[in-house]
């Protein structure tokens, strides 16, 4: 075997020649396992049934039996010259496999990884929710004869470092004492890791739990990936014993290579014949209408939060870059505020079945922690604190789907903000400083603190949600229980409809499959990067600035709205697999974004736009009457000889500026709340210092 493993390597000598130019900052010839099997089926075999092991003879020379073992064995008898030797004095090559083929059953899910496959060769994939600290591991003891004096280098073997036991000598050579103690400063090291990764949330189905399994890394293989990435690896089934007696043993696998790679829930395997039905759907003329019929066709009306909700689950176009290098998100976040009972849950729980990729926690029961990133003790480095991530990082390049979102503690929710717009989280816990990656969409639930959504109030006052967070999202539907006798007897029908059997179910069915449905959009995301036209540009930007006119003290849309907008006119033309976006494109999402702003951003009073009922906790005009309080109080505190406003005076100034008394006593509890003014006696008002 060794002379066809030779032989083999002969063919690969420009990459041996690379790796020796980087050696010691990389260590590792990275091989094909196909290539192998192409060149000789045998090994390439052998190899997925015994990749390490070694024998002794009576002489205790070693010989290499396991393929791998004999690869770097072949691989590091050629004397490959190098610049720098590294601490070990002479160059030492791993030799690893990658690209083990899924269709023989050589790649795995980790839930198929059992007792069957222990000590085998083989590659899964997953996401890294857990990384360790960098250990050192002995890799060369150095021992002293207490006797003598003598130093002995004993290597420890890969099975030894596995076993995590020290393995000493006998007697020592020069004078035959069994007396020695060990030196770990002057032994040599190997950097090691452990990594928890678990299955990727787009192959689970239904209600199934991510199984997980832990992957120990060394050398070379360490500080590779963080935790968040996607990536696939190769390695040997090894078993952990219990740390009490007992007969049940732990699983985890010994990495022999491991790679991020940048997937996302795009990249479902789609058939040829697929494609090509794909293809037709996308010609279809009313392929819109379909993908908007095809979300929750069981819950009657809300077309335009379906519509939104195809829109975020197509997302705007990926990997745009600004020329300074900035980069703009392209996943649409959108909220669903209103009244109990209108189906918020059944909607998110809907886009949890059907997008490829997502999550859905509610907000009761997460933590910011469990959100974005939390810290825990590592026994493995006893007791050292490891970072592992959250659901939002795990969801990334997917959806997350948060019900009860105001019912999230207020630190949770700080935790928000970063993710949502940088698409980043950075956590600074238990002394260890690290940034994830977040590329997630958030589709979001909420209920109104009164129980009822009021459309004459700014939605800061209506929410335990701060304004900042909430003027992060690209659309925000208020979804009412109005009564109206006909919308309710359709409402009615449409469910009562859930309930039969036999022919009126069928205008239930949604107009596209489920599978047809997540792969169209798999393939638009993964495909479909479309540009915006100089005419859709346009559109889009004159639209931005007659919403941004109007009266100067009024703010009726910011440049956060233009950006939305963009995104959300990058997915209208993913739908129809278009590689360019156009001015229907365009007036598509500025009716939408107009039956938005009607709905939350319309002051009931002036019937303007004013995007501060979204954006802060007080509309232009609250604000107005909040400034003529205050300059009344200023008023009768100058002409009065206590220096000081009283609650009478303070209502008859304002009754004539047709100020309601109910929202003047709410304006200056806020002012007394905020420390503005202070009351020195009941019912008498001064401004404070600062104020």
């Amino acid at each position: 075997m060794k002379d066809r493993i030779e032989k083999f390597l002969d063919g690969r000598e420009e990459a041996i020649n690379q790796l020796a130019e980087k050696y010691p900052e990389e260590k590792s010839l990275v091989l094909d396992w196909q290539a192998l099997e192409k060149f000789d089926s045998d090994i390439a075999e052998a190899l997925l049934a015994n990749p390490y092991g070694v024998t002794y003879d009576s002489q205790g020379k070693k010989t290499p039996t396991g393929v791998i073992d004999i690869f770097e064995q072949a691989l590091n008898e050629r004397n490959i010259p190098v610049l720098e030797t590294g601490a070990s004095g002479s160059p030492e090559f791993h030799v690893r496999f990658t690209n083990l083929p899924k269709e023989k059953g050589y790649t795995l899910m980790v839930r198929f990884i059992d007792s069957e496959t222990i000590a085998h060769f083989l590659g899964t994939e997953g996401v890294v929710n857990r990384i360790s600290d960098v250990l050192p591991k002995l890799y060369v003891a150095k021992f002293r004869c207490n006797g003598c004096g003598q130093n002995m280098d004993i290597r420890q073997e890969r099975e030894d470092r596995l076993r995590g036991q020290i393995v000493q000598p006998v007697r020592c050579r020069d004078c035959g004492k069994m007396d020695f103690r060990f030196l770990p400063e002057e032994s040599q090291w190997l950097d090691f890791q452990v990594l928890e990764i678990q299955e990727p949330l787009e192959y689970i189905k239904g209600g199934e739990q991510a199984r997980k399994i832990k992957v120990w890394v060394e050398d070379d293989l360490t500080d590779k990936v963080t935790a968040g990435d996607k990536v696939t690896l190769t390695g040997v089934i090894r078993l952990q014993p219990p740390q009490k007696k007992g007969s049940v043993y732990y699983k985890f696998i010994e990495a022999n290579y491991i790679e991020p790679v940048e997937k996302d829930f795009e990249d479902i395997e789609i058939t040829k014949k697929e494609e090509k039905e794909i293809q037709k759907l996308s010609r279809d003329p009313e392929v819109y209408r379909k993908i908007v019929d095809s979300i929750a066709p069981s819950i009657y009306g809300y077309r335009e939060v379906k519509e939104a909700i195809a829109l975020q689950m197509f997302g705007g176009r990926q990997g745009k870059t600004l020329p300074d290098g900035g980069k703009v998100r392209a996943d649409i976040h959108l909220l669903l505020i209103g009244d109990p009972g209108v189906a918020k849950s059944r909607l998110l729980k809907y886009v949890d079945q059907i997008a490829p990729k997502s999550i859905y926690v509610s907000g009761k029961g997460t933590t910011g922690a469990g959100l974005t990133a939390t810290a825990e003790k590592d026994e493995l480095a006893e007791g050292a604190w490891t970072l592992k991530a959250g659901a939002l990082v795990l969801a990334g390049g997917g959806i997350a789907c948060i019900d009860e979102f105001d019912k999230m503690e207020k630190e949770d929710r700080a935790a928000m903000h970063e993710a949502m717009e940088q698409q980043t989280i950075s956590v600074a816990k238990a002394g260890i400083v690290a940034r994830f990656k977040c590329n997630t969409a958030i589709l979001a639930a909420s209920n109104p603190k009164f129980s009822r959504f009021d459309s004459y109030k700014p939605l800061g006052e209506q929410f335990d949600i701060p304004p900042t967070l909430i003027s992060r999202f690209d659309l925000i539907f208020p979804i009412q229980d109005i009564v109206d006798r006909d919308t309710d007897r359709k409402i009615a029908e449409h469910m009562l409809k859930m309930h039969k059997v036999g022919e009126d179910q069928k205008d239930l069915e949604p107009a596209i499959s489920v599978d047809l449905f997540r792969k169209y959009i798999a393939y638009a995301r993964k495909n479909i990067h479309p540009l915006l036209s100089e005419e859709a540009g346009i559109k889009l930007r004159d639209y931005y600035v007659e919403l941004r006119g109007g009266d100067r003290d009024t703010v009726r849309a910011t440049a956060r709205q233009l950006e939305a907008l963009v995104r959300l006119a990058e997915a209208s033309a993913k739908i129809r697999l278009r590689s360019e976006v156009t001015v229907e494109d365009a007036e598509r999402v500025i009716n939408l974004t107009n039956f938005v702003l009607r709905e939350v951003a319309t002051d009931k009073i002036t019937g303007k736009i004013d995007i501060d009922r979204i954006a802060t906790d007080h509309s232009q005009s609250a604000r107005d009457r909040i400034k003529i309080v205050e300059t009344t109080i200023r008023g009768i505190i100058a002409n009065s000889p206590e220096k000081s406003a009283g609650m009478q005076e303070i209502l008859a100034a304002t009754a004539e500026k047709k100020i309601d008394r109910s929202e003047v006593e709410k304006i200056i509890n806020e002012l007394k709340s905020k420390g503005v003014i202070f009351e020195p006696r009941h019912d008498k008002y001064q401004f404070t210092e600062d104020a």
